[in-house]
């Protein structure tokens, strides 16, 4: 089954372009040609000359991003967008979700739809959609979450997820906890699972566990784009019977969103180094699992500075304390083990009830995929995809933000003008609070 990827302004199309360079050369390496095959399923077509052909449409109301990733993937070798397959305007949103959402979102609804079915009409059978967006601007933000809106009409039994990436909290956009108030409340009634990137984590990653001395967006895309390419890559479910799985988008809204409440999923992969030093690296898959078994319930998102200290613990204390501090309870983990020796590996950790909300067991909570295929170059790699109280903190901060900008009016007039009133504001505000309320008070 096929994912169509829908990449939204700056970010979700430069993300996009970075994902599907990550998921080719991935699928290219070595002699493994079911992996390969399943792969291309998912996110190619292939033409009548045997190129590759990326199933996406990408949508931004400035073409210079679009052109760029677009020549981009055709000097790449290994794959390319298709031709006809995007589109863009001459004016930007200007940051402003109103702007994306009221105006630009309507007024180009009839091609966008028109692009998204073309592809869709490419599958032979539909795993769903994936809607790639930053949620600090305004086409990505705005736009992105008419688009959803739109897909959702016109789609309303199919998959759709939507990947966020969050601003820097120093900020990149005066009015960005506005445009991620506004897109998050949206997208909670949509989308099926919304999976967040926080730019500052991917920073710090960049920074320090890749020696990067001056960090570009292209780096920071990089490894986002290998986090997901680890989740989205062909894997063995538990009950798969040895063919990867079919439906991925589909497999990882049941393991993780099991319920409407609870939608956000952040992702750690393990481990992240420099390519240059893979080659005189080793680990053990106790040594790996148990770094990330404690980055997880420390919400820790690297292996480095990981607290020892933190332990899960039993009743509802801890889970009260102050949003992302203290002990991270999950509703629901799904653990994807990648390369050699992966069914030696012991991941009864995961399975602990100490974990996990005492309203579902821990057989339910925990799912595990594995592969024997190294991924992009790795000879063993953990993912945890995790539903928990992970981005509390992030969350809580920006709301606390924007009600502090919302109770000076500060710049509500530039909303107001295009269509978004302060009762619209209100809404969403109650509607991510219920949202943080919610995933406090998991015990």
């Amino acid at each position: 089954m096929s994912i169509v990827t829908v990449q939204l302004g700056q970010c979700g199309n430069q993300v996009g372009h970075e994902l599907f360079d990550v998921i080719s050369s991935d699928a290219l390496q070595g002699q493994r040609k079911v992996y390969s095959t399943a792969a291309w399923e998912r996110f190619f077509h292939q033409t009548t000359r045997g190129e590759l052909v990326a199933r996406a449409v990408l949508i931004d109301m400035e073409p210079k991003v679009i052109n760029q990733s677009m020549s981009r993937a055709a000097k790449s070798g290994m794959w390319r967008y298709g031709e006809t397959s995007h589109f863009s305007q001459k004016q930007g949103s200007g940051n402003n979700w109103a702007n994306g959402y009221c105006v630009h979102g309507p007024r180009h609804r009839e091609v966008v739809e028109e692009l998204v079915r073309r592809e869709v009409e490419r599958c032979d059978r539909l795993a769903g959609l994936m809607a790639m967006m930053s949620v600090a601007g305004g086409t990505g933000s705005g736009v992105g979450t008419y688009v959803t809106q739109c897909l959702r009409d016109i789609y309303p039994k199919t998959f759709i997820i939507n990947h966020l990436t969050w601003p820097y909290g120093t900020g990149e956009v005066i009015v960005q906890n506005y445009n991620s108030v506004l897109t998050l409340a949206h997208l909670y009634q949509l989308s099926d699972a919304i999976l967040v990137h926080e730019n500052d984590t991917v920073h710090r990653i960049c920074s320090q566990l890749l020696n990067i001395k001056h960090i570009s967006f292209g780096d920071v895309n990089g490894v986002i784009a290998h986090q997901l390419g680890s989740v989205l890559q062909p894997a063995l479910t538990a009950d798969s019977q040895g063919v990867y799985s079919r439906n991925p988008l589909g497999e990882l809204v049941s393991a993780l969103a099991c319920h409407p409440e609870y939608k956000l999923l952040s992702v750690c992969t393990i481990p992240q180094m420099p390519s240059s030093s893979m080659a005189y690296s080793t680990f053990s898959w106790p040594s790996l699992l148990k770094h990330l078994r404690q980055m997880l319930v420390s919400n820790t998102k690297m292996e480095e500075g990981i607290d020892w200290q933190v332990r899960p613990s039993a009743g509802s204390e801890q889970t009260r304390s102050l949003p992302g501090s203290g002990f991270n309870r999950s509703l629901a983990n799904l653990l994807i083990l990648r390369g050699k020796d992966v069914y030696s590996a012991e991941t009864g950790s995961f399975e602990d009830p100490a974990l996990y909300t005492s309203w579902l067991s821990s057989e339910e909570a925990f799912n595990l995929w594995k592969s024997p295929v190294p991924f992009n170059k790795y000879e063993k790699c953990a993912t945890l995809v995790s539903n928990s109280q992970a981005l509390l903190r992030p969350l809580d901060n920006m709301v606390g933000k924007a009600w502090n900008m919302f109770a000076s009016r500060a710049y509500i007039h530039q909303y107001i003008k295009f269509g978004i009133s302060e009762e619209d504001f209100l809404d969403s505000f109650t509607s991510i609070e219920q949202v943080i309320s919610s995933y406090n008070q998991l015990q």
